[in-house]
Parts: structure tokens; sequence; C-alpha cells
């Protein structure tokens, strides 16, 4: 009795541990993009932000791109950004041919380790980071982000406004020509 209790005990405990983990407030990072602009994940507060860590030799990755850009397209009114960090670092020339040829619609960054250790230690790719308006992580996805995973998980927070209001959010806007 005593050990049953003491397991149920554990994962109730793990999945709060679990839970809050994926509630905690999203790092303040500064990124560069392939264009060499700066810009902070502070500054997409008031909007749902996805960052999805991603590189060109990526099977998997290579899959889920174009459904981001579609996804990209179709709910950016409704506030959603998509932030795309490649990770393992790569070579910036072959990064921007990547984007230009899957005609990615949302800014890219060159990330490191350092980077994808502020939301995971695992190595899986791609992995997807789901932000709240309120700058909270809500979910860290492994693996591909089928559309009924946006379903649940995304498109609610569409729907939700954000606690503060979102008077000062800047948003990135892609270049024209690359």
């Amino acid at each position: 009795m005593l050990r049953k209790l003491f397991v149920v005990t554990c994962a109730i405990v793990l999945s709060a541990t679990v839970a809050m983990a994926q509630s905690k407030p999203a790092p303040n990072l500064t990124l560069r993009d392939i264009n060499e602009r700066s810009f902070t994940l502070s500054s997409y507060r008031g909007k749902v932000v996805l960052i999805n860590f991603w590189a060109t030799w990526c099977v998997p990755c290579r899959t889920e791109i174009p459904d981001l850009v579609k996804q990209q397209r179709r709910y950016r009114k409704q506030g959603l950004r998509i932030i795309g960090i490649t990770y393992p670092p790569e070579k910036l020339a072959e990064v921007r041919r990547f984007v230009r040829a899957l005609k990615i619609n949302y800014p890219v960054a060159i990330g490191t380790r350092a980077t994808k250790l502020l939301f995971t230690t695992s190595e899986t790719l791609p992995m997807t980071v789901v932000i709240d308006r309120d700058g909270v992580v809500r979910e860290v996805i492994e693996g591909i982000m089928y559309p009924d995973e946006f379903d649940e998980k995304v498109k609610p927070l569409l729907l939700s406004s954000p606690a503060f209001g979102d008077s000062y959010v800047k948003a990135y806007k892609p270049p024209k020509s690359q």
C-alpha cells in the first residue's frame, strides 16, 4: 500500500514538474537573422510565437517547413509569429539558399547549443517551442508538429488575448528581396 502511494505521489510530482517547466517565462533572447538584423524574443509579446529548431540536412525538418510557411501565412493576422532557428549552427550561405528555395516567410536565425539549451536538453529535430501572448512557454513539441497538434496546442492561444494588452508589440517584417 505504501509503495503504491509512493509511486502515485511521484507520478503526480513528476507531471506537475513537467507542466511547470512548460509554463515558464520565455527567456529574454536576442537573435540575429540571416540578414544580420537583430531582434528580441520579447518584442513578440502579444503574439503567439512558435520557435522552430531545425537543420537543412534534417529530413523531418524539410518535411515540416512548408506547413509552417502555410500556417504563418494563414494565421499571421490572428497573431501567429514563427521564428526558425537552425541548430546545430550551419553555414550562413547554405541557410540563405535553403530559405530562398523553400520560400520561408518568417525570420530565420543561426542558433547555438546555448540557444537550444534555454528551452530543452533534447537533441531531437525538428523541435517547436510554443509561447503564448504573455511570453510564457506553453509547450515543447519534439519532432514534426502535426496539424492535430497545431489545432490542439496553438489555435486556442490564437483565440486568446494577452493579459497585459499588446500596445507595444513590434512584429518582424521579412525583407522584400533577399
